[in-house]
């Protein structure tokens, strides 16, 4: 398989002017409080026999983005990179993306919208001129965390720029331990999953007061399975970030549990196929025995 959504970062490698990279993340994090770099991830993915990863991004600075391709020069297992750029400024952001597109494994955009202030910010209108610049390169656009602020948003951006590939990461982040707010997850949900431009990933599933289980996440799966279809989902472990709810085994585990009810064609789909045709990834899928 392919694990569409793998993190790296360095918090003593880029600090300038007394700032320190990866604001989000502090001492009340415990272990996810410290650096997880190219040669441990590698290591995981070994010992898991994954054949390649996608990096996400994990910082809006342009320092995270030019590390992570660092990196994939030096590592083939990584198999592309989705960045950042300065999307509420359309100028930089083709300025920044005419430097990231020159290296062949740049395969997507993201913006930390959950820790962005802005409630707005994918209806502002730089943001889509930005967003039309990524379509326009043959880009992918990965929107995090998005339930409940953005999830909406994320409906609303699909459907009016419909040559842009939205991927919706972590499923939006569903409040499965909430009844009431789960109607509205399960609503944006399928509405977003009607727009044949949008794809979602099966990863970032460690939510709060639930039991991190095949039983547990069974409804969102049958709901993303509902709305998107396995040829629109794709599966990714959200490692470091994951290892706060269980190694990464386990967690794949979990996800793979759940995957294995589907056919072959449509595992085939989920681990590999989607996540290769979304980014545009250049590798070939390898059939399920």
């Amino acid at each position: 398989m392919i694990d569409a959504h793998l993190h790296l970062w360095d918090l003593d490698a880029f600090v300038s002017g007394g700032v320190r990279p990866y604001s989000w993340l502090g001492p009340q994090h415990g272990a996810l409080f410290r650096s997880f770099g190219e040669d441990e991830a590698g290591e995981v993915l070994g010992e898991a026999g994954i054949r390649g990863a996608v990096l996400v991004q994990a910082d809006d600075t342009v320092a995270d983005t030019q590390s992570m391709l660092g990196v994939a020069a030096r590592h083939p297992w990584v198999l592309g990179v989705v960045g950042w750029v300065q999307l509420d400024s359309p100028t930089q952001a083709a300025e920044h993306l005419d430097a990231f597109t020159a290296h062949s494994v740049f395969r997507g955009v993201r913006h930390l919208v959950h820790d962005d202030p802005r409630d707005d910010f994918l209806d502002l209108p730089p943001v889509r001129e930005s967003l039309a610049l990524v379509a326009a390169r043959g880009l992918a656009f990965d929107v995090p965390d998005a339930f409940p602020r953005h999830l909406g948003a994320t409906v609303r951006l699909a459907r009016e720029l419909p040559e842009l590939t939205v991927v919706l990461d972590h499923l939006g982040k569903p409040p499965l331990a909430d009844a009431t707010a789960m109607e509205a997850w399960s609503s944006d949900l399928r509405e977003l999953g009607r727009l044949p431009n949008t794809v979602a990933k099966l990863s970032g599933l460690h939510l709060p007061d639930v039991e991190y289980s095949a039983d547990s996440l069974r409804p969102l799966f049958e709901e993303a399975l509902e709305a998107f279809g396995p040829d629109r989902l794709m599966i990714g472990s959200d490692w470091p970030v994951s290892t706060l709810g269980a190694p990464y085994g386990r967690t794949l585990d979990v996800l793979l549990e759940l995957v294995s009810s589907l056919s072959v064609p449509e595992q085939d789909a989920v681990l590999e196929a989607t996540a290769i045709r979304a980014y545009g990834l250049p590798v070939t899928p390898i059939p399920q025995d």
